[in-house]
C-alpha cells in the first residue's frame, strides 16, 4: 500500500465514493465510513466510478458505520454534508481521535465544529471536481482541476505528507499556502451553481448555453466579491466567471450537489453558501449589496423545506 496508515473517508456520498475509488487505484488502504447508519456493520462493497471518457472503474472497498469503529488511526477525510459536522466532531472527540482531519466540503466556516472541539490538526480542501450518484454504489465523476489543501490548524510538513498520500492521477491535490482566498473563490462559485441550477432544475452546462443565466452569475459574483473584500480577500471577478464557464463545460449534463439533494429530499448546504455570505455581509453593513445572492439562497431553503413536508 502507498500510505502506511489507512485513510478514513467520512461520508459515502458522490464525492466520498469517487475519492475512495481513486485512492484505492492509487494503492492506498481506504475505509468508507457511514455517518448516519449506526447499524451498518463492516462489509466490502463494490463501488463503480464512471470517468469523463466513459471508462468504468470498480473497486472493492470496506464500508462501516462510524459507531462501529473503536479507533481511527490514520488520515480522516470528511466528505459528508457540512450540516453533519457538529455530530461528526462530537463522535470523533468521544473516540479521542488525534489523527489529522481534512475537511472536504463546500462553504464558509464548515471547519468550525472541529476547531471548537479542540482537534489539533485540521486542514481544509477545496474540491474542484464534480460527482453525481447514479445509484447507491455507482458515481459519474468529472475532475475539473487540481484541488488545493491548506492549513487551518497544523503544520506544513504534515500537510505535505497528506498531500503526497492523497494525490492521484485522476484526483490531483496540491498544497496551498493561501487557502482562505481559495475558500472564498470556491464559495462564490458554489453560490452560483448551487442556487441557480436547482431553481431552474437544470444541469451544470446551463451557464455555457444561456447568456441570460451567465449574466445572473456575473451579478452574483459582483455582489459576493464585495463581502469577500470586506473580509480582506481580493478576488478577480472575471477569473471567477471564467471558472464557472469552465466547470459548466466540463460538467455539462451533470447535476450540482444541491439539485441532487433536493431530488432526493435531503437537506442542502445552502446555509453555508449564499446564506452564510449574507450573514457575513450584515456584519459589515453590506446587506443592501447582497440582495440577489441572499434571495436565491432563501428560495433554495424554502424549496428544501417544502419537499420535506
Amino acid at each position: 500500500m502507498k500510505g502506511q496508515m489507512p485513510i478514513y473517508i467520512l461520508g459515502s456520498g458522490a464525492i466520498g465514493l469517487a475519492l475512495a475509488v481513486n485512492l484505492i487505484h492509487n494503492n492506498n488502504e481506504v475505509i468508507l465510513v457511514k455517518i448516519s447508519r449506526d447499524d451498518f456493520s463492516e462489509e466490502k462493497k463494490q463501488i463503480s466510478m464512471e470517468t469523463t471518457s466513459g471508462q468504468i472503474s470498480t473497486s472493492s472497498i470496506s464500508m462501516v458505520s462510524l459507531s462501529k469503529i473503536k479507533r481511527l488511526n490514520g488520515t480522516i477525510l470528511i466528505t459528508a454534508k457540512s450540516h453533519a459536522n457538529e455530530l461528526i466532531a462530537s463522535k470523533l472527540r468521544d473516540k479521542k481521535v488525534n489523527s489529522p482531519l481534512v475537511v472536504m466540503q463546500n462553504g464558509l466556516g464548515v471547519e468550525k465544529p472541529f476547531i471548537d472541539k479542540g482537534f489539533a490538526e485540521i486542514y481544509r480542501c477545496i474540491l474542484f471536481v464534480t460527482s453525481q450518484t447514479i445509484n447507491e454504489y455507482y458515481v459519474r465523476y468529472r475532475p475539473i482541476k487540481p484541488s488545493p489543501i491548506g492549513i487551518i490548524k497544523g503544520n506544513k510538513q504534515n500537510l505535505q505528507g497528506i498531500v503526497n498520500t492523497l494525490n492521484c492521477p485522476n484526483f490531483p491535490f496540491y498544497l496551498e499556502n493561501q487557502i482562505q482566498e481559495k475558500i472564498w473563490q470556491k464559495v462564490i462559485i458554489n453560490s452560483v451553481f448551487n442556487s441557480i441550477c436547482p431553481l431552474l432544475n437544470i444541469d451544470n452546462g446551463i451557464f455555457l448555453r444561456n447568456k441570460a443565466v451567465t449574466h445572473i452569475a456575473a451579478e452574483i459574483i459582483k455582489e459576493t466579491n464585495v463581502v469577500a473584500a470586506a473580509e480582506g480577500i481580493i478576488l478577480d471577478e472575471e477569473e471567477i466567471l471564467q471558472q464557472i464557464l469552465n466547470i459548466s463545460e466540463i460538467s455539462s449534463g451533470q447535476l450540482i450537489s444541491t439539485l441532487q439533494d433536493l431530488k432526493n429530499r435531503r437537506k442542502t448546504e445552502i446555509d453555508f453558501l449564499n446564506l452564510e455570505i449574507a450573514r457575513i455581509a450584515r456584519l459589515h453593513n453590506h446587506e443592501a449589496q447582497i440582495k440577489r445572492t441572499e434571495l436565491l439562497g432563501k428560495l433554495i431553503r424554502i424549496k428544501s423545506d417544502l419537499l420535506e413536508e
